[in-house]
């Protein structure tokens, strides 16, 4: 099974800075693990969930071509909903943002149906330090690239981090599909 599938440019520059923008209508709230719980040192990080911001459904249409196609690219998984947000998340240096390995695939109801994990790069590269994206399928680990608008999907279960951000600030986009329990 292929680990991971790369989409140089799922969404333009301008469109990430569109998504940004779109984020921070509002004020981002700490964000937190699966089951409302909290722990700064597995994840320190701000989000906003797309679905209670103005004008950012042409956001979700990009985001189910891009799943559609790379799923019948790379994956072939039995997809039925997207059952979540998208979800856009700051990393910032002043707090050392940050997410500890985990994987996507949680204990809740819907966490548990997640299949397909999608992370697109929003900041341009240059705008921060740290802050990589690092996968793990097996014990080789590798760093996904870091081109402003790039998508990176892989399985739900697949062990990934951000590493802590020492300046500036990186913004990501993510987003999972999901379906029935993988056999």
């Amino acid at each position: 099974m292929l680990s991971a599938h790369q989409v140089s440019e799922a969404f333009t520059a301008l469109e990430c800075q569109q998504i940004i923008a779109i984020a921070h209508q509002e004020s981002l709230r700490e964000a937190g693990l699966v089951g409302n719980q909290s722990n700064h040192n597995v994840r320190r990080a701000e989000i906003a969930w797309l679905d209670e911001r103005a004008g950012a459904e042409w956001v979700m249409d990009r985001i189910l071509s891009v799943v559609a196609k790379a799923n019948r690219d790379a994956f072939g998984f039995d997809l039925s909903e997207f059952a979540e947000s998208p979800q856009v998340a700051r990393y910032g240096a002043e707090r050392a943002g940050h997410f500890g390995w985990h994987s996507d695939i949680g204990d809740g109801p819907v966490a548990r149906k997640r299949k397909l994990t999608m992370v697109v790069q929003l900041s341009e590269p240059g705008a921060y330090d740290g802050g990589v994206l690092e996968l793990r399928p097996d014990i080789a680990v590798s760093e996904v690239p870091r081109a402003v608008g790039s998508a990176v999907l892989f399985p739900a279960f697949v062990l990934h981090q951000v590493t802590p951000v020492t300046r500036g600030e990186r913004h990501s986009l993510t987003i999972w599909a999901h379906g029935p329990a993988f056999r």
